[in-house]
């Protein structure tokens, strides 16, 4: 996520402190960064792409005047990787200035709303519409103008905005977007994550969501969104070092994005609906349909492949993009519609194969995580998956946001070729914006479980993974995360395939994973399940909650609540990240930087 941090002070500038406190936020990952001040009736700012460093040796960031100020480091969702699109963000008049980190889903018709009522636009983000909103309503003072701004958005944000005519606070508000107050001598502060101010204060008040607040030197007032009203807040004295401050108060990384996961599957749903009805109508014409990808990215398109075929009646064949040139190169021509799909969209062994199709006359589609990747601009359509940055090396919330746009992908061109109802599409729709719900769930459930599980499974030789219909895509990944970070050998196999074959390493006490929800498989799975019992394997059961048989017949039993069957494996990973990192953890393993492996393989 884009990292946003304000600082309003007394007797000190500005501007040296929101430089340090940016440099705190380097962790997310970014690509371009500024600063605005305001002092004596203006508002100063720089702003660029790159990285902090440069950005400062070229314009030198600590030299802006004020004693209020606010900074920001962006992750691009809207709008390339430009100086023009870097935050902050002014209003027409020049004289407020905004950052902001979120998704706004409405903005293209506030735009053209205010492009009606004279304002101008420069830049190709979502975050300008709010400035210029504001602006609409600055007679009634900024914190004001701020309220009925935000009252009017649909997305998330957590925002902080300063004004020449009131130099002497800022004023911040969220929603699903974090967002944290710093309470310090003489100087106060607003970020979106806590390792912005730590090292000048460890007094914080939280943010909920639907509250604003206006901060200034002298204090803190927070209200309600809604209805304008003072909130009482109380401070907490976080114990927390510096390093401990960046991962949220987690012990790693990994931990922390495993947690974000319903935050992200939120913005996921705010994937751009023109994008997706691009993307539609592009497949749509493709004789033969190629789902491409690597590694967890390679698990997602196993599992969209099921997507597609079931809700849009299209037939779609995931393929290792290491295996694409010698196994479909040659048949790759002008009908052929390849859906590349990569969380830094530079993976080598996408782009080669890419290439390959691009000489071909292939149509190239994209699902990525970074705008301005080689992804972007080698592709005819693309779409965000906006998870926002991820610092483990072992994809988590990049698998469960890749599904969010691939399933609403799969529904708008089951839509496009008549093959549901709209009753259908609405059910649909409400079974997705359920999902980050049921993720948070799922998170909760199974966290207690699988720590104490590990404790278990970190001494076993190997494990089996099976699942059938799109949950063989959650065996896929969960045998993927396991291995990974613990290092032990896994193996995963349709639960139909595994008596052909894998049934012959099952000894005495093997474990054996089943995923195994209540949906149409599950007959066929428990016959499974009795196959690998049979053979002395200990079984362990990932299902449906209150399914008596199935827990009854495993040795040990997890459920997780009901779910649509298409949109099951955004669920039922979850458990199995969880046991994939308290496994490493028990190991001594190093769960963010798992050994000879690297976050985005660009070479051959």
């Amino acid at each position: 996520m884009c990292g946003i941090v304000g600082c309003a002070c007394s007797g000190c500038e500005a501007a040296p402190i929101l430089h340090k406190a940016l440099k705190r936020l380097e962790y997310r990952g970014y690509d371009s960064a500024g600063l605005a001040t305001v002092h004596r009736g203006r508002i100063y700012l720089k702003k660029d792409v790159g990285k902090i460093d440069e950005i400062h040796s070229k314009l030198n960031l600590d030299d802006l005047p004020g004693e209020v100020g606010i900074a920001h480091t962006r992750w691009a969702t809207h709008g390339a990787p430009t100086k023009v699109n870097a935050h902050p963000h002014l209003d027409c008049s020049g004289r407020l200035a905004i950052v902001h980190n979120g998704v706004i889903e409405n903005f293209m018709e506030l735009k053209q709303e205010l492009l009606d009522k004279g304002h101008r636009f420069v830049s190709k983000t979502d975050t300008e519409v709010i400035a210029h909103l504001i602006e609409e309503n600055m007679d009634r003072g900024l914190t004001e103008a701020v309220r009925e701004a935000v009252l009017r958005l649909r997305g998330s944000y957590a925002l902080a905005v300063i004004h020449a005519d009131e130099p002497d606070k800022l004023v911040v508000a969220r929603n699903e977007s974090p967002l944290i107050i710093g309470l310090g001598d003489g100087r106060n502060f607003a970020a979106s994550d806590v390792a912005a101010f730590i090292e000048f204060t460890r007094r914080a008040v939280f943010l909920h969501n639907g509250e604003m607040a206006e901060v200034s030197a002298r204090g803190l007032k927070v209200m309600k969104i809604e209805t304008g009203v003072e909130v009482e807040k109380k401070p907490v004295i976080l114990e927390w070092d510096v390093e401990m401050a960046e991962k949220s108060g987690y012990p790693h990384f990994t931990l922390k994005e495993i947690h974000e996961q319903p935050l992200t599957l939120r913005e996921a749903l705010r994937t751009q609906k023109q994008y997706l009805d691009l993307l539609a109508e592009l497949l749509d014409r493709g004789k033969d349909v190629l789902l491409l990808a690597a590694g967890t990215s390679y698990n997602s398109c196993v599992a969209a492949s099921y997507i597609f075929s079931k809700l849009a009646r299209l037939t779609t064949y995931p393929v290792i993009a290491s295996e694409y040139i010698e196994n479909y190169g040659d048949s790759t021509g002008v009908d052929t519609v390849i859906l590349a799909v990569s969380q830094s969209g530079e993976t080598a062994d996408v782009l080669n194969a890419l290439e390959h199709a691009r000489m071909r006359a292939a149509t190239i589609l994209g699902v990525t995580n970074v705008v301005g990747s080689t992804l972007t601009r080698v592709s005819r359509a693309y779409v965000l998956q906006n998870a926002g940055p991820e610092i483990g090396v072992a994809a988590t919330k990049t698998f469960t946001s890749q599904l969010m746009v691939l399933s609403l992908l799969a529904l708008r061109l089951a839509r496009k070729r008549g093959k549901v109802s709209q009753y259908e599409i609405d059910e649909m729709i409400n079974e997705l914006e359920a999902v980050p719900r049921l993720v948070e769930r799922a998170i909760e459930v199974s966290e207690p479980r699988m720590a104490e599980l590990s404790k278990e499974l970190s001494k076993a030789p190997s494990i089996f993974f099976l699942g059938r219909g799109i949950n063989y895509a959650t065996a896929l990944e969960a045998r993927l995360k396991v291995m990974e970070l613990s290092y032990i050998p896994c193996v995963a196999y349709p639960a139909g395939e595994s008596k052909h074959g894998p049934i012959s390493v099952v000894e005495k006490d093997y474990p054996v994973f089943f995923i195994a929800p209540s949906d149409s498989t599950r007959k066929h799975i428990i016959g499974n399940i009795m196959e690998m019992k049979a053979r002395g394997a200990r079984i362990y059961c990932v299902g449906t909650e209150g399914d008596e048989e199935l827990e009854r017949t495993c040795d040990w039993f997890l459920g997780l609540p009901p779910i649509h069957e298409l949109l099951s494996p955004m669920v039922y990973v979850v458990p199995f990240q969880l046991l994939a990192y308290y496994m490493a953890v028990e190991r001594g393993n190093d769960p963010d930087k798992p050994r000879n492996l690297a976050k985005s393989v660009t070479v051959l």
